[in-house]
């Protein structure tokens, strides 16, 4: 069994006005969980627990027309945050500067064809595929340009079988975001960032917040969009994945910075790992030094290496000869190193 999420998009005109105002009622369940723990830290130096939260908050359901569950999923959902971040107290919510969100169980909602219930009010959403498992827990969202959503966190069951044969090793780039070892020609897709900038510079020079938020909700989506649809495809005709562990946060201290950020190499990552749990695909992610400048024929290190030699797409190999593309070695050889950790060799 695995847990899937669904997202939909909800009607805003039938339901943002009643939705807001739940919303702020979380805030106002959250603010007070933020008080009390600041609070009994300052007293005892105590740290409140998710427990102690929801016996608080008891009876305020039936004033702020909250459902119970919805108060207790709030404060499990603080005490988690907080012991993450380990602080003694998180941010505030705020009508103005936080996102609406308001988590539910599954049991306190009621699910039919395009439309949902919870306490006795039916919200309308569009149903692009149809809602598979049963419904755990989920929550109404806000996004920044003010749409909502309604996310069902659904249990499922998982084929285990995979749908393809093929051994795939991946390399993460920023002129082509993903070049897989079984095919010549990688994906790639346009810098959306750079693609957007002059339309983003011009709203942000006029203070048009709205203009600004809808062309990086557009950047996003687009962005989104073509990882799912790639990733997909990769899983379904795969029963290895393999995936190099580049890191950004170096590149992004450098002038390269604003393609690192748009490549989106979490993201594709992500999906890639719960779309092949999902599909019984092996996924792995190693160690990918040495990935570009080693020869995937003899496994001598003669390719460029360096910054300077970023330019470099395709080079000769001067120990056997063979004629490499950069991106398309690298991802042999990371290919050769999940398979290597399969097979316990070190």
């Amino acid at each position: 069994m695995a847990i899937l999420t669904y997202r939909y998009r909800l009607k805003d005109a039938t339901s943002s006005t009643h939705l807001l105002r739940l919303a702020w009622a979380c805030h106002t369940v959250w603010n007070f969980c933020n008080e009390v723990s600041l609070l009994a830290w300052r007293r005892d130096k105590h740290c409140v627990s998710a427990f102690d939260l929801i016996n608080l908050c008891a009876g305020a359901g039936h004033d702020l027309g909250l459902h119970t569950d919805t108060l207790s999923e709030i404060c499990q959902e603080y005490a988690r945050k907080k012991r993450l971040a380990k602080k003694i107290k998180l941010r505030w919510r705020s009508r103005k500067r936080s996102l609406g969100w308001i988590p539910f169980k599954g049991r306190c909602v009621r699910l039919r064809e395009g439309a949902i219930t919870s306490k006795g009010r039916h919200l309308r959403f569009w149903q692009s595929r149809p809602v598979g498992g049963t419904v755990k827990t989920g929550s109404f969202s806000q996004d920044a340009c003010g749409h909502w959503y309604v996310n069902l966190q659904c249990e499922v069951e998982t084929p285990g079988v995979p749908l393809g044969h093929a051994e795939i090793g991946i390399d993460l780039g920023l002129t082509h975001q993903l070049a897989c070892s079984d095919m010549a020609a990688p994906y790639s897709r346009a810098n959306l960032t750079r693609q957007h900038e002059d339309a983003l510079a011009h709203a942000q020079r006029t203070h048009k917040k709205r203009r600004v938020t809808a062309i990086h909700a557009r950047i996003a989506n687009t962005r989104r969009d073509w990882a799912h649809k790639v990733t997909t495809a990769i899983v379904r005709r795969a029963s290895l994945i393999v995936v190099g562990d580049v890191s950004s946060s170096k590149l992004r201290q450098t002038r390269m910075a604003k393609s690192v950020y748009d490549a989106g190499w979490s993201q594709l990552r992500t999906m890639l790992a719960y779309k092949a749990i999902r599909l019984g695909v092996t996924y792995r992610v190693v160690n990918e030094s040495w990935s570009s400048v080693t020869c995937a024929d003899c496994l001598a290190r003669s390719g460029p290496r360096g910054l300077r030699a970023l330019g470099v797409r395709g080079w000769v190999c001067p120990a056997c000869g063979a004629v490499h593309d950069r991106d398309l070695n690298a991802a042999q050889n990371i290919l050769r190193v999940g398979r290597d950790t399969l097979s316990g060799i070190p």
